[in-house]
């Protein structure tokens, strides 16, 4: 068994807990005492938080739409498509037409960067997260 020391996902307070796995696969989560945010405690979330990691309907590849259908393609492909569409509407419909939500397991500095990338790059306020603690 191995213990690797983590930040967890689900929210941006900044918990800290040990993954433990099992040759490759996770098992379980311990919290870490010695962090001053969460001091050896986890919320439901935090507790089971290795569980997606195996989860049999887990995406693990980017997806675009070709004539209809979902199908596998690279990252870099994924991401060119995604922010040539978006500046295809901001060019057509204004960047007010724009929304960015946000996810509440990346940290707050993630969730800060992509508010700039929509307010700098995109020039929309539309944002929002969903990071309710």
């Amino acid at each position: 068994m191995a213990r690797t020391r983590t930040v967890c996902p689900f929210c941006g307070c900044g918990c800290s807990f040990y993954l433990v796995s099992e040759g490759d696969r996770l098992t379980g989560v311990e919290p870490s005492p010695q962090n001053p945010v969460n001091r050896g405690m986890l919320c439901v979330k935090g507790w089971n938080a290795h569980e997606f990691v195996h989860a049999p309907d887990r995406l693990r590849t980017p997806l675009v739409r070709r004539e209809g259908s979902l199908v596998e393609c690279s990252w870099d492909e994924a991401l060119n498509t995604v922010s040539a569409r978006l500046t295809d509407i901001r060019a057509k419909s204004g960047p007010r037409s724009l929304a960015f939500l946000s996810s509440a397991k990346v940290t707050n500095e993630e969730n800060y960067l992509f508010m700039k990338m929509a307010r700098a790059a995109f020039g929309t306020n539309n944002v929002d997260h969903c990071a309710r603690l």
